[in-house]
């Protein structure tokens, strides 16, 4: 039996000298991902992803919980709440995963799916429970005091916009293209406002605003709780603003929440939802403004991959060879 002050050593390590562990299992998902590219089978290449990133994080140098996964929501292959990972030496760390974001986008060769994760700080990452789906806020820096989720769509879109020194005119905005999101869609578009609706995706949606090569101002709209998570790390480290709420999207998941003792009108805040240091990281599988697909030649496979932590984004391409 390991003494409390074995564990406290090992819990103090610095969760930066995971970001290579990190870096390993998104590119060893995005790659085993690849090879479904175009091919109309989501279960498949989401298993793969799940497979190639669970062999990855066995080798990684510490002690990891899958404190949020995707595959819960969807009935997918998953790394499951609770599950520990890691090969035991070094230190604690907790994760927030989803192997592949944007399997549709994947399985008919569209831009936009990423292999993505994040590793926090034991007992940092928030966890929503049998909460799959939450409304989230996500603005730059500048927006993040301003900005508020019971706020009707276009006190948000003036608010920010004047954070931003903009006219309302000039923001575009993310929102998914879902059936919950039509009105919100027509509201922000009678606002002035541009929008852009991919079908999937709010943690691509959510980097674009944080990036400031991508002309993207906010994300509104509702999503999962594995990407709101993931996406609190990404703000956190660069110092956006982001708000989220559980927001069921099926009467049995409502009921579940309430059972579980989760109120549905807390609204949480970006240091909620992440509470300690954390970094996130990304690996392009189908392309895209964000992050190109993998290369395969010569019995090389490279892949570009996205590390956002301590205020710093840092683009890094990875090679691996047969």
């Amino acid at each position: 039996m390991q003494c409390q002050s074995e564990v406290a050593a090992r819990t103090r390590v610095d969760i930066h000298s995971l970001e290579a562990a990190a870096l390993a299992a998104t590119h060893s998902a995005a790659v085993a991902s690849y090879a479904w590219v175009g091919r109309y089978d989501q279960k498949a290449a989401d298993a793969a992803a799940t497979k190639a990133m669970r062999e990855a994080l066995a080798d990684a140098p510490g002690r990891g919980k899958v404190v949020i996964g995707e595959g819960e929501k969807d009935d997918a292959p998953m790394l499951f709440n609770g599950e520990i990972v890691g090969s035991g030496q070094g230190p604690d760390f907790d994760i927030a995963v989803d192997p592949l974001e944007g399997t549709s986008f994947c399985a008919k060769d569209l831009p936009g799916a990423l292999a993505t994760i994040a590793f926090g700080e034991p007992g940092t990452l928030w966890s929503p429970g049998p909460g799959f789906y939450m409304d989230k806020i996500v603005v730059p820096a500048q927006a993040k005091d301003v900005i508020d989720l019971d706020d009707p769509a276009e006190r948000t879109l003036a608010n920010v916009a004047k954070a931003l020194g903009k006219e309302v005119g000039e923001l575009r905005v993310v929102i998914m293209d879902k059936p919950r999101h039509k009105e919100l869609i027509a509201r922000v578009l009678a606002a002035g406002a541009a929008v852009q609706t991919p079908a999937g995706g709010d943690v691509g949606g959510s980097l674009a605003v944080l990036l400031p090569t991508l002309d993207v101002d906010l994300l509104l709209g509702v999503g999962g709780t594995p990407e709101g998570v993931m996406t609190a790390a990404a703000v956190g480290a660069l110092g956006g603003g982001m708000l989220g709420r559980l927001a069921p999207q099926r009467a049995e998941e409502e009921a579940a929440i309430r059972a579980a003792g989760m109120s549905l009108d807390r609204v949480y805040d970006c240091a909620e939802l992440v509470s300690g240091d954390a970094f996130f990281v990304a690996t392009g599988v189908s392309g895209g403004p964000l992050l190109g697909r993998p290369r395969q030649c010569a019995g090389r496979t490279t892949a570009e991959s996205l590390l956002i932590s301590k205020g710093q984004i840092r683009h890094i391409t990875h090679t691996t060879f047969e």
